[in-house]
């Protein structure tokens, strides 16, 4: 049985009805390009065939009723239509809900009550953007249910101001456009500063995109990731007494930033900004090593990452690196890197296809002998972005 038609039967015994619609929205990997979404810069991310499907129907009444199949001993959760945050909650209907409060605060006509039923298959906590799925299949609920006139594009907009106003995330845009707007076989190229895209096909014959799950959680609500957000403000704000033009730290070249950088005064923002920097060039020069089939710079470009994220930005830890230092001992493998947020998570490694015995068992044995814990390891396969599975 597959988790549409499961979650239909799920969703009858549960509420009494048939849902009107069930839609799936997917998960991202984010091959380069990381930190540099709400800095103004470009990322580089693709869509996975994990992701959430979500059930849904209207219903009488302004009440909306939420539930999981990941989470069935929490039971149905009735919340009125619009009604404010809970201040600190860590509910998991806080993403959903908080898409209904993007909604009204956007003036989306919402006439009515809902029952809504999801179902997710990407591993909580593993950087996966598990939160930016669940924001962009409600958010293409409600439009099929309401009949409103929004874009894919709106809709992710939408989802993020749900994670930055709701959920209390200051989040980029990356996660949520990624879900909403990827291709099958390809990665997306994204300014975010203009929200300009171009799909980039992943040429990746006789080479496969691995990923793996430290199983180390993290949470991007946390301060640390607020914090470096507020970092990199503050350095662009120092920037801006000699540039006082200067749109954000995306706008910057290595060469710009390099000649700029001593108008921080703080080295720990410094160190921030030149990450946010040196990894949009990186980005760019891998668009261009990707479409020119180099890849092993591309590889090169990954490596380059990890370690500016590691060193500049702190959104490492111990256990992701210790995955990509095993990476990277493989013979076979171009590049590894850490993906998403960081604190926890996953990283993302390119590789030869004759490599991928080799690479798991290293990574397997190593990680086990050093953290007690067993990695879980996922082809990324570039899938489709949002979309109705049926109505």
């Amino acid at each position: 049985m597959d988790h549409s038609t499961a979650l239909t039967e799920r969703f009858q015994t549960l509420f009494g009805e048939r849902p009107e619609i069930v839609c799936f929205a997917p998960g991202r990997v984010n091959l380069i390009g990381e930190h540099t979404d709400y800095n103004g810069g470009h990322v580089f991310p693709c869509a996975l065939s994990l992701g959430t499907w979500c059930a849904a129907r209207r219903r009488a009444g302004d009440t909306v009723r939420f539930a999981s199949r990941n989470i069935p001993r929490a039971g149905v959760t009735e919340r009125p239509l619009g009604a404010p945050a809970e201040p600190g909650s860590r509910l998991w209907t806080r993403y959903p809900e908080g898409v209904i409060d993007a909604f009204l605060r956007d003036g989306q006509p919402l006439s009515g009550g809902l029952d809504l039923l999801y179902y997710g298959n990407i591993p909580s906590g593993s950087g996966l953007s598990s939160s930016a799925s669940i924001e962009v299949v409600t958010g293409l609920a409600l439009r099929e249910l309401f009949g409103l006139d929004l874009t894919l594009p709106k809709l992710a907009l939408l989802g993020q101001s749900a994670e930055n106003v709701y959920v209390g995330v200051q989040c980029g845009i990356m996660d949520q456009f990624a879900s909403a707007m990827g291709r099958r076989g390809s990665a997306i190229y994204l300014d975010t500063a203009t929200l300009r895209y171009q799909y980039a096909p992943l040429r990746l014959r006789g080479y496969r995109l691995v990923v793996c799950n430290s199983k180390v959680k993290h949470s991007l609500a946390s301060s640390e990731y607020n914090r470096r957000r507020q970092e990199c403000e503050a350095a662009l704000s120092e920037l801006r007494r000699v540039r006082p033009e200067l749109p954000s730290l995306g706008a910057l070249s290595i060469e710009g930033f390099d000649a700029l950088q001593d108008a921080i005064a703080d080295p720990v923002c410094r160190k921030r900004a030149k990450h946010a920097v040196y990894e949009n060039a990186r980005t760019k020069q891998a668009l261009d090593a990707l479409r020119a089939d180099r890849l092993d710079e591309f590889g090169r470009l990954m490596n380059e990452s990890h370690m500016s994220l590691r060193d500049d930005y702190a959104v490492s830890c111990p256990e992701l690196d210790l995955l990509t230092e095993l990476a990277w001992s493989v013979d076979g493998v171009l590049g590894s890197r850490m993906t998403g947020g960081g604190f926890g998570g996953c990283t993302v490694s390119l590789l030869r296809e004759e490599a991928l015995p080799r690479f798991r068992e290293v990574l397997r044995e190593g990680y086990q002998k050093e953290t007690g814990k067993t990695p879980d390891f996922y082809l990324a396969r570039p899938g489709d972005g949002a979309r109705v599975v049926h109505s």
